[in-house]
């Protein structure tokens, strides 16, 4: 089990190094993010999680955010639609694809951890547009599409599900109560604002209390500038009794894809996560735009063991 050496450290306050961008790391290296590249491009994907290992790593995510039967589904009027135009293989793509990113990540830890405990992350975000609260399904439509896609990543081999990008308490109770039902150690990040709240207007004082009961191991605050996550990591630290982290982007969203600039190198990233750590972080990574490099500069700041 490679999540009980990560959840010793964090149940002892140590410092825990999750890894950086996926989907903006395979552009940089040239490469587009269509189809998540989990078949067609498997060697760049499990290289980006083996350089993250080597990097300093000590939980990798898996290249699945976004990836659901909703998501694909999605670009269809509806079922009709779908089944006259679509690709035959749609019903289970979502689920090849899933499995296969698991075994990525699974044979990177195997290439590159060298002994060290490396955790298998599943990743996963809100069912429709992440920085849309008004888009989310029903709590129980969410909880059981939730359902479906973790119990297919803890099946596969994940370590633990990363809830990631999360807009509304609502929809990340749905999440962990999902994550609870199969069974499975759980991350929830949230996406603030510049006032450190979440984009339906609730506050981290109000997340943490709903989701208490549930029990998640951590709280995160992810994919915004690092100025807006450290104004959310500064309200969930009041807000939670239990381990917190952070892990921002750097650049801007350019759409469909990211835009690369450079306000923030390793090194300016390193010294302003000083800061998150007085304000209690006990987790940092990075988001979009973030390299093997930013988090080689985060791990120079985890005690020697």
């Amino acid at each position: 089990m490679n999540y009980g050496p990560i959840k010793a450290r964090l149940d002892r306050g140590e410092l825990v190094i999750l890894d950086g961008a996926i989907g903006t790391e395979i552009l940089r290296r040239d490469v587009t993010w269509a189809d998540h590249q989990v078949l067609s491009r498997p060697t760049v994907i499990r290289a980006i999680h083996e350089d993250y290992i080597r990097a300093g790593a000590d939980v990798v995510s898996t290249n699945t955010f976004q990836l659901t039967r909703r998501a694909l589904f999605n670009h269809f009027r509806d079922e009709t639609h779908r089944r006259q135009i679509g690709a035959p293989d749609l019903d289970d793509r979502a689920d090849r694809l899933l499995r296969a990113a698991v075994e990525l990540a699974i044979e990177a830890r195997n290439a590159a951890a060298d002994g060290r405990a490396v955790a298998i992350a599943g990743a996963i975000t809100t069912l429709e547009w992440c920085f849309r609260p008004d888009l989310a399904p029903t709590p129980e439509q969410a909880r059981a599409e939730y359902r479906e896609t973790i119990a297919t990543l803890a099946e596969a081999g994940c370590d633990l599900v990363l809830i990631e990008t999360v807009n509304s308490v609502g929809e990340a109770r749905a999440a962990v109560e999902a994550a609870n039902d199969v069974g499975i150690p759980c991350w929830v990040g949230f996406v603030p604002d510049e006032r450190g709240e979440l984009f339906s207007g609730e506050t981290m004082a109000q997340a943490e209390a709903a989701l208490a009961p549930f029990d998640p191991d951590v709280l995160l605050v992810n994919c915004a500038p690092p100025e807006d996550c450290r104004a959310g990591l500064g309200e969930l630290g009041e807000a939670r009794r239990g381990p917190i982290g952070i892990y921002p982007h750097i650049g801007r969203f350019d759409p469909p894809e990211w835009l690369f600039t450079d306000e923030y190198p390793p090194n300016r990233y390193r010294r302003e996560a000083v800061d998150w750590i007085e304000l209690g972080a006990r987790v940092l990574g990075g988001c979009c735009g973030t390299t093997p490099e930013h988090i080689a500069a985060l791990a120079e700041l985890r005690a020697p063991s």
